[in-house]
């Protein structure tokens, strides 16, 4: 290729010096066709292709090579052909004699040609888009996958995010929620992917069937609701990059916290500390034009959405009740029964009827079973042999003066002192642990051994009077002896043992 330079000075001759082209080519040293060139161009023009190359070899089987990547867009990414793993198909498959480089020179440029392009967008304020990213994280000392719920306003490019421990529909529910009283206002629309949390089922004619949970979310705030189409992530690339841009700069290095609630505390002050910055291609702050969307935010209802998933199910003969995967305990009294599970993002509810009748924290586990001792009490009364193998007590923290009771009960009522320490236990479902302990221990002091004595102790506790128990007044009231064991009689029994 001539340079500029040459290009400069032929030019020159000709057209200010009036130099004809066979002059200037005896005088450059180049052909007269050259110059011609020169003349039509003021800079060199490169190689240009009069007309698209040849491959004999390749033609024939261009149409097997477009098929092959035709079929590719309904596989796994992962799982699509090379420009390699065509080639040897070809080689192999169907008696192919060229190359690999025309074969991956041609796989390119087809890629290149059928790419999809898209239209600039432009976003009015009011609108969101909704996505969910997943990072790693400790929480309490444990590794754990986090899954954080991304809420975008495109006009603005403010942004919400909050951790939870799965991507559930009560933790999808529980986000909307948060993510409203953040901005203070409920978006116009908001676009999704097309989530089973929201979506039931795509209709023929791309129509959506909305689940229930999302129905219910959707009337209680009234918001516009819009898919993205199936597969395709770009449709809503804002909050995809809103998810990346969180993964990026709030969760590497990968967070530690106590809990869920410090991390998200933590997260919501970086939402509002990007708020000051200005993006390229504008001259406002992020909070500042956020301020056009939140003029155009829809007024927040009276009262927020209850952000749980509801199922309806029956207890089983031993007081369980399943919820995802994990057996939450009720009241014996409500074994077989049909009873409601409202599950939150940090607790399950489970009531019967209009009585709501027990209250957990939320297992993450499988297979999990969270009891609450107390539901067991009342059958275990009832069946007191089963106390040292009962499952609900297993692991039950309680005082030491307890385990104290318990022995001295047994020691001097055999089963029925059993059965009386299940008893004082039941105080436990009417009193505060406080007022129980309490008792149990001044019951120890003075020797008083029973329940009536705990029970005693325990109302004189809570009404601020002096108790009433006088164990001469009062004989069924049995008095333990404790007394301190003597040396003399260890000796008199390793005496007959030698004997």
């Amino acid at each position: 290729m001539y340079s500029v330079e040459l290009y400069s000075r032929v030019r020159r001759a000709c057209h200010i010096d009036g130099m004809n082209k066979s002059a200037a080519a005896r005088l450059f040293g180049i052909h007269r066709k050259t110059v011609a060139k020169i003349l039509e161009h003021s800079v060199p023009p490169g190689y240009r292709r009069s007309q698209p190359p040849v491959r004999p070899k390749l033609d024939p089987f261009i149409p097997i090579i477009d098929q092959i990547l035709e079929d590719d867009k309904s596989q796994l990414k992962k799982q699509r052909h090379t420009a390699k793993r065509i080639f040897e198909r070809l080689r192999d498959e169907h008696g192919f004699t060229g190359g690999i480089t025309i074969v991956t020179d041609y796989v390119r440029e087809r890629k290149r040609r059928t790419r999809e392009v898209f239209v600039p967008l432009v976003h009015p304020p009011g609108h969101a888009q909704v996505d969910f990213g997943e990072a790693l994280g400790e929480i309490g000392g444990v590794v754990c996958k986090l899954h954080y719920f991304a809420m975008a306003l495109p006009h603005s490019d403010a942004l919400f995010i909050k951790a939870f421990p799965g991507e559930t529909t009560e933790a999808f529910c529980d986000g909307h929620v948060s993510a409203f009283a953040f901005f203070g206002g409920v978006p116009l629309s908001m676009l999704y992917d097309n989530t089973t949390i929201a979506v039931a089922k795509i209709c023929g004619d791309g129509k959506r069937e909305r689940t229930i949970t999302f129905s219910e979310l959707q009337s209680h705030y009234l918001f516009e609701d819009r898919f993205g189409r199936p597969g395709k992530g770009n449709d809503k690339g804002h909050v995809e990059g809103v998810v990346g841009l969180g993964r990026r700069n709030y969760l590497v290095p990968m967070p530690r916290f106590e809990s869920f609630e410090a991390l998200n505390a933590w997260l919501e002050e970086q939402c509002l500390k990007r708020q000051d910055e200005v993006l390229r291609g504008h001259d406002e702050t992020i909070g500042q034009r956020l301020l056009r969307d939140l003029d155009a935010l829809m007024v927040l209802p009276s009262a927020p959405y209850d952000a749980c998933e509801k199922i309806s199910t029956r207890a089983t003969s031993i007081s369980m009740v399943r919820y995802r995967c994990n057996d939450y305990s009720v009241p014996v009294a409500y074994a077989h029964h049909e009873v409601h599970v409202r599950g939150y993002v940090d607790e399950v509810v489970i009531g019967c009827g209009a009585e709501e009748i027990a209250r957990h924290p939320r297992s993450y586990e499988k297979a999990d079973m969270v009891f609450d001792p107390m539901h067991f009490l009342a059958l275990l009364e009832q069946k007191v042999g089963a106390l040292d193998q009962a499952a609900p007590l297993q692991g039950w923290d309680l005082p030491d003066e307890f385990t104290t009771l318990r022995r001295l009960l047994e020691g001097r009522m055999g089963k029925k002192g059993k059965r009386e320490y299940v008893q004082v236990l039941r105080l436990l479902e009417t009193f505060e642990m406080g007022h129980v302990h309490g008792a149990v221990r001044q019951a120890l002091d003075l020797g008083a051994i029973g329940y009536d004595a705990v029970k005693h102790l325990v109302l004189c506790r809570i009404e601020r009077r002096p108790p009433r128990l006088d164990l001469d007044i009062y004989p069924y009231l049995p008095r333990a002896q404790v007394e301190t064991t003597d040396p003399a009689s260890y000796m008199s029994l390793m005496s007959g043992v030698a004997a």
